[in-house]
C-alpha cells in the first residue's frame, strides 16, 4: 500500500489557528458557520491540544495556545494580520448571528463591485474574517471598469477632484 503524500480529505492549504479558549471557538464555528468537528484531542487542564473542523470542502485546524512551543493566540500578540475569507448561503444572517454571539464588526456587510456581498469582523478569539455570500457574476470588462472606479474612490486625491 502506498501512503499518498497529500492525505485524502485535506485541501492543499489548510489554516491552522491557535485560539485562547479553543473549546468555546469550536462551538462558534459550529454554531455561526455551520462547521462539522471532525475530530478533539484533548490536552491537560482541560485545554484542547489539536481539533479540526470541516466548512464544506475545507478543513479548519485548532489548538489552545503553547506559548513554550511559540503557537501564541492572536490576542495574545496584538493582533493578526491574517484574514480568512468563508463564503455562506446568507451573508446577513451569519454576519448578524457572529455579533450576537460576541464577534466585533470591522466592516458592515456590503455589495462590492466585484460581485460578492460581504463583511469583516474580528472572532470573539480575535480571528479576522471576511465573510460574503457571491450574488452576482461580473464580466471580465465590466470587472476593470469597476475596480478601476473603487480604486479611484479609495484614492485621496481622486475623493476631492
Amino acid at each position: 500500500m502506498t501512503v499518498q503524500p497529500i492525505p485524502e480529505g485535506y485541501p492543499r492549504v489548510t489554516p491552522y489557528l491557535c485560539v485562547d479558549g479553543a473549546a468555546a471557538a469550536i462551538d462558534f464555528y459550529v454554531s455561526v458557520l455551520g462547521a462539522e468537528e471532525r475530530m478533539r484531542m484533548p490536552a491537560p487542564g482541560g485545554k484542547i491540544g489539536h481539533a479540526e473542523l470541516a466548512l464544506g470542502n475545507s478543513v479548519m485546524m485548532l489548538a489552545d495556545p503553547y506559548p513554550d512551543m511559540e503557537f501564541r493566540s492572536p490576542k495574545a500578540i496584538g493582533g493578526t494580520p491574517v484574514t480568512l475569507h468563508v463564503y455562506v448561503a446568507d451573508v446577513d444572517a451569519v454576519f448578524a448571528k457572529a455579533l450576537a454571539q460576541g464577534a466585533k464588526e470591522l466592516s458592515p456587510v456590503k455589495d462590492e463591485f466585484y460581485g460578492d456581498r460581504t463583511g469583516q469582523l474580528e472572532d470573539p478569539f480575535g480571528h479576522r474574517w471576511s465573510v460574503a455570500s457571491h450574488i452576482e457574476d461580473v464580466p471580465e470588462e465590466e470587472m476593470g471598469k469597476r475596480a478601476e472606479e473603487a480604486m479611484k474612490s479609495m484614492d485621496p486625491q481622486q475623493k476631492g477632484a
